[in-house]
């Protein structure tokens, strides 16, 4: 069979079911296999699907060097963004393909144990990724020991230290790590940690090599992306694009709003670009140009009647209780900026200083937590507060915008503690 060369490459689905090891086999079959396959990984230029965005073939080559006797995969499967949906459709439709990937960076580093991480909420991901599991071992064929963990569904239990941590000792708590990259542990064992998609694509480079992966997107930025769309859509919805297609034909094959007032990239930890924007290229050059990047590949959409404000509070406050508070920053830095963005939201009498001390709370914050879950915060605030200047000005001065107390377009789970608004 020849190797499929356009889209869909990800979720290559025949059935209203997962595919079977034997028709994902049928489907994925190739003439002969890749024959270096790091070689061919590091010529392909995939970049981590996660948010992050590092060369996988870096990440490998640094496990490789490791002279330790227990080496691990591990395949991070957690999906705690809430605007993302990508990784559980993916395995929805082939978890074999995301297992391939993580067989193929198990032989290139040498290890003999795979934990595939699956977020404990999603009982029907687990069953997906159980099925497929069993499959391969069936077959009794020599390989690495694959076993399914459930961590708790967190934000930051997705976070890779924090992952690797539970997966060591039962606690979702990001490592503090100064200088990146490095290598994380379990027990005395070095851990390759790469996300669902990554993994997916690492097996489709195995299978058919560097230059038809790069037969799809952009020189700096190769192959086919898995992108949520939400907000101002008819249905929430995922897409497999080619990076570097236009944004606008994105929001148009997911029946978005195609003049919005702004677009949410990358997730609650990306950042805001303005709704003038939409023509840009989905690709990290493309983006650079405005301060933001592909990330974890989701594309939130805030229209018009919308109050950008509204969505960054809540935002805000969600990811505040979503924090490990193990630090001064996400233990008070973080909910300090709600409130603040609370006052500002409802035009309090005090929330022109409140608008001050959200810019001087920024730069107190970013840097110095334990993990990036801060730095991501403050991220997404100092997008906000350029994205939506005339709207906050208008705010502080004490006259919310018509859509304040309208609806609001993010997901936000449901918080632990609640806390209500009070309009002045």
């Amino acid at each position: 069979m020849i190797a499929p060369s356009s889209l869909p490459r990800l979720i290559h689905q025949t059935t209203r079911r997962p595919l079977t090891l034997v028709e994902h086999e049928q489907a994925f079959s190739s003439s002969g296999e890749v024959v270096d396959a790091l070689k061919e990984l590091e010529a392909s230029g995939l970049m981590g699907r996660g948010g992050a965005g590092f060369p996988t073939h870096r990440k490998v080559e640094l496990l490789r060097s490791q002279r330790s006797r227990t080496k691990y995969v591990v395949v991070n499967a957690m999906e705690g963004e809430p605007a993302s949906h990508k990784d559980r459709s993916l395995i929805a439709a082939n978890p074999h393909l995301v297992l391939d990937g993580a067989e193929a960076l198990a032989a290139m580093i040498g290890a003999k144990h795979i934990a595939v991480c699956v977020a404990r909420e999603f009982s029907t991901t687990i069953n997906h990724m159980e099925r497929a599991i069993h499959e391969r071992q069936r077959r009794s064929q020599r390989g690495p020991l694959i076993e399914l963990h459930t961590p708790p569904g967190r934000y930051v239990a997705g976070e890779e230290s924090a992952l690797v941590h539970w997966l060591d000792d039962n606690q979702c708590l990001p490592q503090y790590r100064p200088n990146r990259p490095n290598v994380l542990r379990i027990g005395q064992g070095v851990v390759l940690l790469d996300n669902a998609e990554t993994c997916a694509n690492v097996g489709l480079i195995a299978r058919y090599g560097a230059e038809w992966f790069r037969s799809l997107g952009t020189p700096l930025h190769p192959g086919s992306l898995l992108v949520s769309v939400t907000g101002a859509v008819s249905h929430p919805t995922v897409m497999e694009v080619a990076a570097g297609t236009p944004i606008r034909q994105i929001l148009e094959a997911a029946q978005a709003d195609r003049d919005p007032q702004a677009l949410l990239l990358g997730g609650y930890s990306g950042e805001w670009i303005s709704g003038r924007n939409i023509d840009l290229s989905f690709d990290n050059a493309a983006l650079k140009t405005v301060n933001a990047s592909v990330g974890a590949g989701i594309i939130f959409v805030l229209p018009k009647s919308g109050c950008g404000i509204g969505e960054i509070y809540n935002i805000v406050r969600w990811m505040a209780n979503e924090s490990a508070r193990q630090c001064g920053p996400c233990a008070f830095g973080l909910p300090s900026m709600a409130d603040d963005l609370g006052l500002l939201l409802a035009g309090s009498k005090d929330a022109g200083a409140a608008l001050r001390r959200l810019n001087e709370q920024a730069s107190q914050i970013d840097g110095r937590g334990a993990c990036h879950h801060p730095d991501g915060v403050v991220r997404f605030v100092r997008s906000s507060l350029r994205v939506f200047e005339d709207d906050i000005r208008a705010h502080a001065s004490g006259r919310p915008c018509a859509g304040a107390r309208g609806p609001r377009f993010a997901t936000v789970p449901r918080l632990e503690r609640g806390d209500e608004l009070v309009w002045e």
